[in-house]
């Protein structure tokens, strides 16, 4: 339970943190103008798992994300037994996220709009098609699943730091696909605004379920079969 838990909230933080500075701060005005901007909105997810990794890390490895529990078991960091209560508690984390910061967004009568679903086609903010989104969803996810194995190898690398570099992975993520698909690499994030959102992000979410777990399970088979080190390898 105490695993349960700490996923459930940290995915609930990093989509109410994340997705709400897209929907809250992002665009917001002003005068003078004050809203955050796509940079802002890449270090607030970034932000979300930097302040769970550190806080709720020790309980449950804040994985915070479908994929990234796939692919760590693609890699053998992960037991069976754990894949289908981590993604439960992530998406119902998320869900819990994006139902508290629908709340908040409605508050002053306004719609939600896109509430900062994942898209492609028309719904892409750079109007890119499927097939480039996939691409994205795929190697952003696949880069992300490395570094994390890298940062975290036992070891290997130093935990203290593993965090930071994981965090600023995310940060930089969104930085290079916001504008391609709103950046998912997240089922659980995708999954919990198409929910509130309905319609076109309801039958298109599927891409940020099929390309982020491919990713991170690709990503994960790569850096078992041939970058990890073993016990016989040295650092020169």
């Amino acid at each position: 339970m105490k695993t349960f838990a700490a996923e459930f909230l940290g995915t609930f933080w990093l989509v109410l943190g994340g997705c709400g500075s897209a929907v809250l701060a992002a665009n917001f005005t002003s005068d003078p103008f004050i809203g955050i901007g796509l940079v802002g909105v890449s270090l607030a997810f970034g932000l979300t798992v930097l302040t769970i990794a550190y806080s709720l890390g020790r309980i449950s490895g804040a994985h915070l994300n479908p994929a990234v529990t796939i692919g760590l078991w693609a890699g053998g960091r992960v037991e069976t037994s754990t894949v289908f209560p981590y993604v439960a508690a992530q998406i119902l984390g998320g869900i819990f996220g994006a139902g508290v910061l629908y709340a908040i967004a409605t508050g002053n009568g306004s719609a939600i709009g896109d509430f900062a679903a994942n898209g492609y086609g028309d719904h892409s903010p750079g109007k890119y098609d499927m097939m480039s989104c996939f691409v994205t969803e795929f190697v952003m996810t696949f880069m992300f699943i490395i570094i994390i194995f890298g940062a975290t190898e036992k070891d290997r690398a130093s935990g203290a730091f593993a965090g930071i570099a994981i965090g600023l992975a995310l940060t930089l993520i969104h930085l290079i696909s916001i504008p391609v698909t709103n950046t998912s690499v997240n089922p659980a994030r995708s999954i919990s605004q198409a929910v509130f959102v309905q319609g076109w992000a309801l039958e298109q979410v599927w891409l940020f379920i099929v390309a982020p777990i491919a990713g991170a399970a690709v990503g994960g088979l790569v850096y078992k079969g041939l970058l990890r080190k073993t016990d016989f390898e040295t650092d020169d």
